[in-house]
C-alpha cells in the first residue's frame, strides 16, 4: 500500500482542512503518515510556511490545497508501475 505523507505544523487550518478531504479519499488505498515541520530543523527549513504539502515516494503532489486529481493520478501510476 503507498505512503502519503503529509507534512503539516500544529494549528495550521489548510492543513486540518486538507487531511480531511484527504482521509475519505485515500481510505483503502493508500496509507497517510502525517509529518510535523517544526519537529526537524530540516522539514522547517525544506517547508517553511508551504504546508501542507503532500508528498508520494519522496514526490511532490500538491501544497496549500489538495489537487485530488494531480494525487489520483500519482496513486494510479504507482499501482501501475506495481503491476509490473
Amino acid at each position: 500500500m503507498p505512503v502519503i505523507d503529509v507534512y503539516s505544523r500544529r494549528g495550521c487550518h489548510l492543513c486540518e482542512v486538507l487531511i480531511e478531504e484527504l482521509t475519505p479519499l485515500v481510505r483503502g488505498v493508500a496509507r497517510i503518515e502525517v509529518h510535523d515541520v517544526d519537529s526537524r530543523e530540516e522539514w522547517r527549513k525544506q517547508y517553511s510556511d508551504r504546508v501542507p504539502v503532500i508528498e508520494i515516494a519522496g514526490d511532490p503532489v500538491c501544497h496549500f490545497r489538495l489537487d485530488r486529481e494531480a494525487l489520483l493520478s500519482r496513486l494510479r501510476q504507482l499501482q501501475a508501475e506495481a503491476r509490473e
